[in-house]
């Protein structure tokens, strides 16, 4: 399982930005695969999630304001964040569960300042 993720950066509050996750090693349309998301000295947030049968899961810390989405022809995974805010400002990942197990990214930097 290989997951590459893209597109992170700086941005100003309010602002939006779309993360990118190009997967590989493994059938993408099969599993469920996410976002997640850390800053320095927390653990790891789950943020969203969606199921090979288009069911999703959302974090109420995010609920309105990003949306996942996949396109299984190019193996490739979204977050659309909108309406970020400083506290947003994160390491985020993609990840894969696949045989029951998570597999990561190596993460991407967002940060939301003025």
């Amino acid at each position: 399982v290989q997951l590459v993720e893209s597109g992170g950066g700086l941005v100003q509050p309010g602002g939006s930005l779309r993360l990118s996750c190009a997967a590989s090693g493994f059938t993408f349309s099969s599993y469920p695969v996410g976002w997640a998301r850390q800053v320095p000295g927390k653990g790891r947030e789950w943020l969203l999630a969606v199921y090979p049968d288009g069911s999703k899961y959302s974090a109420n810390s995010v609920k309105g304001r990003f949306t996942i989405s996949r396109d299984n022809a190019k193996n490739t995974l979204y977050l659309q964040m909108n309406s970020l805010k400083p506290e947003d400002t994160a390491v985020y990942f993609c990840a894969a569960r696949v045989g029951g197990e998570d597999s990561w990214g190596q993460g991407t930097q967002v940060t939301v300042s003025s």
